[in-house]
């Protein structure tokens, strides 16, 4: 019985995990739409110290994204160039979803 309990509790955070950690699809396409929008509006911020660059971090309030046009993606999300990279962010949670190299 405590087998079962310990191994549904497992598959549970597993599952919890895997949700946490998925990430925006970006098509190869859509990614070069970007990369010219973002070369023409460019909006380069520097990382904070403390801020580690990684999918779901939360972009601190002091940096100001821009937002990409509407017909660049599917979704609207906002975008920061931060040391040569371009980060995707969603404007709701200000969580970065993607990262460009």
């Amino acid at each position: 019985m405590i087998f079962r309990s310990t191994l549904a509790t497992a598959i549970l955070f597993a599952g919890t995990v895997f949700a946490a950690a998925q990430t925006v699809v970006v098509t190869p396409e859509q990614e070069v739409v970007v990369r010219e929008y973002v070369k023409t509006n460019p909006v380069v911020v520097e990382r904070p110290s403390n801020f580690e660059l990684v999918v779901g971090a939360i972009v601190p309030d002091i940096l100001k994204p821009g937002a990409l046009a509407e017909n660049t993606m599917p979704n609207q999300y906002q975008y920061v160039v931060m040391d040569g990279r371009t980060v995707l962010i969603d404007p709701q949670t200000r969580k970065v979803v993607y990262i460009m190299d």
